[in-house]
């Protein structure tokens, strides 16, 4: 079968997790695929009703750079630092258009790649002399301390906040059914792919496809065979990697 250039998913079906829809399942549908939307995830705010967030918040002039690692947590952390004299760095450029909309100012970091370590490789130099820059990281409870960690490597005065939790969504047998005969799934992150392993199992359509390479390690952890990781960790890069994979029709 000829593949249109314009559309080369077309004919073939992808699994998306994410909560809600967004810019990954319409640039797959830009590209002709028939995007199966399976939400796994729910979010929520975190154990303590989000009263440790709202203290940091009301004290951000304390802080010299708030960075936030998804379009979530800058939603909900970017409204309050309007205003503010603060640095922003974020994870993703999805993730720094939903800051720069709430927040009001240009991201000041955002790193080539989609990943944490270079997320903390792009941040400046911290002068040993003196005091060390106030950071309020914001992220989600299952969160990998190693940013934070790495932050604070760098000569941070780091300040780590559950911005917001997310929960498993078990999908209905329909979903499920639907999601196993697409011709591929994809995830985003690995807490996706490890709400998959948990609500689903090991199952999986005949390609699985990541935006990373951590991404890829919580999908293999969790019993899933990745079949391609993106090199460009962003969505475009994710939807470039399921055309080369899937592209040439059915």
């Amino acid at each position: 079968m000829r593949t249109d250039a314009r559309r080369p998913l077309a004919g073939r079906s992808v699994v998306t997790t994410r909560e809600r829809p967004g810019v990954l399942d319409s640039e797959l549908a830009r590209a002709g695929a028939d995007v199966v939307h399976v939400p796994l995830i729910e979010t929520t705010d975190p154990d303590d009703g989000g009263e440790t967030l709202r203290t940091e918040l009301g004290r951000l002039e304390s802080y010299d750079w708030v960075v936030v690692t998804s379009p979530v947590g800058a939603e909900r952390v970017m409204p309050a630092a309007r205003g503010h004299d603060l640095r922003v760095a974020t994870v993703g450029t999805k993730t720094a258009q939903v800051a720069e909309r709430l927040g009001g100012r240009p991201v000041d970091v955002v790193p080539d790649r989609q990943l944490a370590v270079e997320l903390v490789a792009a941040m400046p130099a911290v002068d040993a002399a003196g005091p060390s820059p106030r950071l309020l990281l914001a992220v989600a409870d299952r969160a990998d301390p190693v940013t934070a960690d790495a932050l604070r490597a760098r000569g941070y005065d780091v300040t780590l906040i559950t911005a917001y939790r997310t929960m498993l969504r078990v999908p209905t047998w329909r979903e499920r059914r639907a999601a196993l005969a697409a011709d591929a799934a994809v995830f985003a992150s690995g807490s996706a792919a490890i709400s998959w392993s948990e609500a689903i199992g090991a199952e999986a359509p005949t390609a699985v496809i990541s935006i990373g390479p951590s991404t890829t390690k919580a999908a293999t952890e969790h019993g899933l065979q990745v079949t391609a990781t993106a090199t460009d960790h962003s969505i475009d890069g994710l939807v470039e990697t399921v055309i080369r994979t899937l592209g040439g029709g059915p």
